[in-house]
């Protein structure tokens, strides 16, 4: 009889198991660090005289701090990149097996990944304006009074920049690759295994939305084909590079550039400030292009265009078949011709 919790092939826990404990201790380091941070923030309040005994006082110190989402964001990948270095451990998997290679190809990829996010939004801008469904209204306004523009344009940009990392080291990084690696057995072969971890991932990063400002059942839809976009990068090179720079752009671009709301949420100042029209089904409405035709349209694209791209760079664009086959960063005392069986 198999050991439920451990592969005794690969000398470690069995995906579900992996999965599980990473999820938790991301969420428990991720808590204590946030905390630690709003205890910071507000013992510097009492110091600078504010009256904590009123709520609305402490409410205010935090939603009108222009840091905070900065802080938040940096704090969460700072989370994150630790709980990394215990999850190589516990999947006796180098950091680099997780998709961070930082090879020349690797870079030209994240670069690509950056143009690619950049031009998709400002495709969509230059549609909606021309449409009539976007109308601007100010270029660098602050939304709080006395501080720099160009501060707050750079605080937005240390998020969107964070968040591209973060978020797509845990949904693609790691789950995707845990899944692929927990559902190839005798029965599945790794490419239908990486084919079934890609919808799953993609689902999980959809739903991990819904609970965002403005969200709807069509919005989260959308979004699993956004997770479905963001991820064909990485089952196709095996890499987070293309992943990490879509990400970073397609936000960053978003928001901070064109003023769209990005997933429901508007953070920080934008270089263009707009008023939306137009109908909500293909513009997105307050939740942003996301969940509107015109964002479906620009992810169809952009995925021809990845596929494009590795046709041109690697002569062909195939599932790569590793992430679904284990292999350990250190000499196992015994080895097994299908360890994969037992994930």
């Amino acid at each position: 009889m198999k050991n439920p919790f451990l592969n005794s092939a690969e000398h470690r826990l069995r995906a579900f198991w992996r999965l599980l404990l990473v999820s938790g201790l991301n969420w428990i380091v991720v808590l204590i660090l946030q905390t630690s941070m709003g205890i910071i923030l507000g013992i510097m309040a009492v110091v600078n005289g504010v009256d904590i005994s009123n709520s609305q006082n402490i409410q205010d110190t935090f939603t009108n701090n222009p840091y905070l989402p900065a802080l938040t964001a940096f704090v969460t990948l700072l989370a994150t990149g630790l709980v990394f270095l215990l999850a190589s451990r516990l999947d006796r998997r180098p950091l680099k097996g997780f998709g961070f290679q930082f090879n020349s190809l690797w870079w030209r990829d994240f670069g690509f990944g950056l143009l690619l996010g950049a031009f998709l939004m400002a495709l969509i801008f230059a549609v909606e304006l021309a449409a009539g469904w976007i109308k601007i209204t100010a270029t660098l306004q602050t939304k709080i009074p006395g501080q720099s523009f160009w501060i707050g344009f750079l605080l937005s940009f240390l998020v969107f920049f964070c968040v591209g990392i973060y978020e797509e080291m845990t949904s693609r990084g790691y789950l995707l690759r845990n899944l692929a690696e927990g559902l190839r057995s005798k029965y599945i072969s790794p490419k239908l295994a990486i084919l079934a971890a890609y919808v799953l991932s993609s689902i999980i990063f959809g739903y991990l939305h819904a609970g965002n400002p403005n969200a709807s059942i069509i919005s989260t839809v959308f979004l699993m084909a956004a997770g479905l976009f963001l991820g064909l990068g990485f089952i196709l090179t095996g890499e987070l590079a293309i992943p990490i720079g879509l990400h970073m752009s397609w936000n960053f671009f978003q928001g901070s550039v064109f003023g769209f709301p990005v997933s429901g949420l508007k953070l920080g100042d934008s270089l263009i400030t707009i008023q939306q029209g137009g109908p909500d089904f293909i513009t997105g409405g307050t939740f942003g292009p996301e969940a509107g035709l015109i964002g479906l349209a620009a992810i169809i694209l952009g995925g021809l265009m990845i596929v494009l791209w590795l046709r041109m760079t690697r002569e062909r664009a195939v599932i790569a078949q590793n992430l679904a086959v284990y292999t350990p960063a250190l000499p196992l005392k015994q080895t097994a011709e299908a360890p994969a069986a037992e994930s």
